[in-house]
This record gives structure tokens, sequence and C-alpha cells, in this order.
């Protein structure tokens, strides 16, 4: 796979020098195009052999571009913070706007290679990380994200003689550092997986170019003429589905069966049922939370339901039972411009929690697939994709002990009617109720087979939906409890079997 980029490539600097100018103005033209369209962000993987000149070349790119629209990365070893987080956590965060460019060093690529080529894990680990690589790529670009990945190379030969040179040269021996010593005694192991792991995640949407780097002229002026390709044809592309634009309502289909149909809104709990239920659970929750075993685990609840189902209520009764600093509320609304400016899951990405906390979303990332399908806010296409990502995501968390618990709240028609109903008539209620509401309920049925369809395709065996009967607030509180407690009790469990 490396063959072709260890025949010489050279260009001499008068072709260099006439070459240049053209190319800065174009990449500066196509830079700012991109910039004042917003639309997609430029994610470039600087991966390869040390010594074969990606550091000189992203300090040239930055002076023939514009540095002010460029966010240069470079992840090092993991810290405190990021050990607590999923790994992919890291890389999410630093992820830049619509209409900037985000150099990555030490990227998802590196952090495999290095893992596999010092013994770290088996091939197996190697090939989830791989899969695991080629969604996260898909579902950015899916977003609109343009993803540049970068492989500099130099022969095992090529490597040496440079080592040598910098050794013998007192002026710039401080050049070689620890990694280029390290890669010079892996450097076959290197190139193997390396090819592996090209081989595998070089695709239509994100392709690998690899680049000979002896020859700083060619090495230069050929990533900056990748570079240009690449934003021109971004810029270029014809977008089939315009996101900004309304999708159609969606059509109801009334005699659809749901799993909602199969919950008795009848259940319900009598005063002193619900004091002596809740207290237990409560007491029960907190003591799960202080659990020496939570330091392996976070928990994430994801609240869901019908307008007036008593989200707000069963949310009380879960913090109640715990010290503020245990867990956040994170209530999500329209997203701000800084969060439309990001792949959608970015903003849920940044709110998940360490290991030993607890956070609550109220409404979540299921928005897309729920009030953004039934209003129009998204193509179809988006929230289509949307249920294998949210799934994707879902398991990321779970992976790394995670227990995600999920909730929906149901209540029928006439109870909400009397809720809204009640809210319009006590004065500390009125802020309850909006326009929205009352709009959102004239669309009851579009609304049930959203949620019918969410369900079945993302109550997963490692993130199951748990469906609330929620007329009786009481029972509704008691139960989202005692779900929590037995979610957590689970991972517990399982913990001692490993």
């Amino acid at each position: 796979m490396f063959e072709s980029a260890e025949i010489g490539h050279a260009i001499d600097d008068e072709t260099y020098e006439a070459a240049v100018p053209a190319l800065r103005e174009a990449l500066l033209e196509a830079q700012y195009d991109l910039h004042e369209q917003a639309g997609r962000q430029v994610i470039v993987l600087i991966n390869g052999i040390e010594g074969a000149g990606k550091g000189e070349t992203v300090k040239l790119l930055n002076e023939w571009m514009d540095p002010r629209y460029i966010e240069v990365r470079t992840f090092d070893q993991q810290t405190d913070e990021e050990l607590a987080h999923p790994p992919v956590w890291r890389y999410w965060r630093q992820l830049p706007a619509k209409g900037r460019m985000g150099i990555f060093f030490g990227n998802w690529y590196s952090q495999m290679l290095q893992g596999r080529v010092h013994g770290h894990f088996k091939d197996a680990v190697l090939d989830q990380a791989i899969s695991a690589a080629e969604r996260l790529e898909k579902m950015l670009c899916d977003e609109g994200a343009v993803i540049f990945k970068f492989w500099f190379h130099l022969s095992k030969k090529q490597m040496k003689l440079r080592l040598k040179t910098l050794k013998d040269d007192p002026l710039h021996s401080w050049r070689i550092s620890p990694l280029d010593w390290q890669q010079s005694r892996t450097y076959d192991k290197f190139v193997r997986f390396g090819e592996r792991v090209l081989r595998r995640t070089s695709r239509e949407y994100a392709p690998w170019h690899v680049i000979e780097g002896v020859d700083a002229n060619y090495r230069s002026l050929t990533v900056g003429r990748l570079l240009l390709e690449g934003m021109q044809a971004a810029l270029n592309k014809v977008e089939t589905e315009v996101k900004s634009q309304s999708a159609g309502p969606q059509a109801s289909h009334d005699e659809e069966l749901t799993l909602l149909d199969s919950l008795d809104l009848s259940r319900s709990l009598e005063k002193d049922d619900y004091k002596e239920a809740l207290i237990t659970e409560q007491a029960r929750l907190s003591g799960n939370l202080r659990d020496k075993r939570m330091k392996r685990h976070a928990l994430v609840a994801v609240f869901e339901g019908n307008d007036a189902a008593g989200k707000g209520g069963a949310i009380r009764r879960v913090a109640a039972a715990l010290d503020p600093r245990q867990y956040a509320i994170v209530p999500i609304a329209a997203p701000t411009q800084d969060e439309r400016a990001q792949p959608y899951l970015w903003r849920f990405w940044r709110q998940i929690p360490a290991r030993g906390k607890f956070t609550i979303f109220d409404r979540s990332w299921y928005g897309r697939v729920l009030v953004e399908r039934v209003e129009g806010f998204c193509s179809e296409s988006d929230w289509m994709r949307a249920y294998s990502e949210i799934n994707d995501f879902e398991e990321q968390l779970t992976d790394f002990g995670i227990v995600v618990v999920k909730f929906w709240l149901a209540i029928d028609e006439q109870t909400q009617l009397e809720r809204f109903e009640e809210r319009e008539q006590i004065p500390f209620k009125r802020y309850k109720i909006t326009e929205d509401d009352w709009r959102n309920r004239k669309k009851w049925p579009q609304y049930r087979q959203a949620v019918g369809e969410m369900v079945d395709r993302t109550s997963t065996e490692i993130a199951p939906w748990t469906l609330v009967e929620a007329n009786d607030k009481r029972w509704a509180r008691v139960k989202v409890l005692r779900t929590l407690n037995e979610a957590l009790e689970a991972a517990f469990a399982k913990d001692k079997k490993k």
C-alpha cells in the first residue's frame, strides 16, 4: 500500500515557487467561502511516520491560509478527566464549528495504532476500533463534515537516514524526540498495522491520502492541492436535501397499534402506599449512588414523554434523594447558534457524566426522531439515519460502563387536556403552558406514531426504554425511582461476575 510513497517523488524549487502563489490564493478563497457558507466543518487527520514532515506541513498550511479559522489540536496522553469519559469524548469536545477547520494530531487512528503496535491489545480490539472510527466518520460526513486523512510516509531506510543525520548534527539533534527512536524500533509493525487500518477505513466519503515525505516541495504542494480539491468539491456539491427546509408533516396512521397501546394507564397508588414506596426507593437510590461500585460507572437518565405527563415532578423526586454534588440536570431546548454549528450529537456528548456521576436529561437526543420529525425541522433522511446513530451513541456509553436508563412517560389525551386546563387556571402553574403545547396536542396521532417507531428502533438490550404509565403521578414517580435502582443494581451484579 505504501510502495508508491517510497519511489522518490520530488519537485524542484523553481517549479515549487511558481506554483505556490496561485495555490495559496485558491486555498484562501476556498477557506473564506466555506467560512461564509458556514455549512460544513473541515476535519484534517494527521498520521504517519515520525519525521515525514507532518508538523512542517501543518505549519506551512497556517502560513498559506488564514490561521484565525484553523484550530490545531494535539491529543497526547489522556488526562484524568478524559479517562473518566468514553474514549471518543475527547474528540467530540474539540470538533471545529461549521465554517472552520480542525487539524488533529494524535487522533483516533494514532491511538489505535500505538495501542496495537505496543501490544496493549490484540487484533480483535483493533478491528473494533476500526469499525468505531468508520461509524464516527460516516456520521460526521452525513452531518456535513469534510474529512481529510493524510498518512505521511517514509521508507525504513529513509527514516533511519534522517535520524542518523540529525543525531550527527549538534545544531539539530534536539529535533529527535523519544517517539522517533521508539518508532524506529517498531517501524515494521507500525507500517503493517497502518496498512491494515488504511485498507479498512479508506471510504469514498473519507479516503486516505498517502504522502511521500522526503521532499518538502512535493509534500507541501501535494497536501495543499488535495485540500483545495476537497474544499472546492464541498463548495460545489449540490445538496439533494436542504436541512433547513421542512421535510413536510408526517402522515398519521391511526389504525396502527404500538407498544403504547399495551400500557394500563389506570395503574395508580394510594397516598399512604405512595409515601412509603417513595421514601423506600429514594433511600435505595441514595445508597446506590454512594456505593463504591459507582466508581466504575456513571448514570444517564433520559426523560421523554407527552406534554404534561409529569416529567418535571418525577425528576424532582429523583433529585430530592441525592446530594446536589452527585448529579446534574440538563434541560434540552431548541439548539443554540453554537450548537447548530456542530453535528447533532455534539451538544449531548459534552454533557455526558464522568464515572461516579449522574446526569438527568430533561428531553434528549430523541428530539430528532420526535419533534424534529413531526414538525419537519429536519429531512426524512436525517431522522431515519438518527436511529442508528443514537443506537451507536448509546452503545459507546454502555461499553464504557455508563448505565443508560430511558423513560417515556405516557398519558392519555383526556388526562393531558385536564392538566392543560388546570395549568391555565392556576397562576403558579401558568408558566408551564404555551401555545406550542396546544399546537402539539393537535398532532397527537403523528407524535404517537413517532414514539412507537422510536421505541421499536431504539429499545435495545443495552439501553431499553421503560414505558411509564403516568396518568397517576404517584405511580409514575415510584416506577421511575424503582427502575433507576434496578438498573444500577443490575450493573453492580455484572461487576461481580467479571
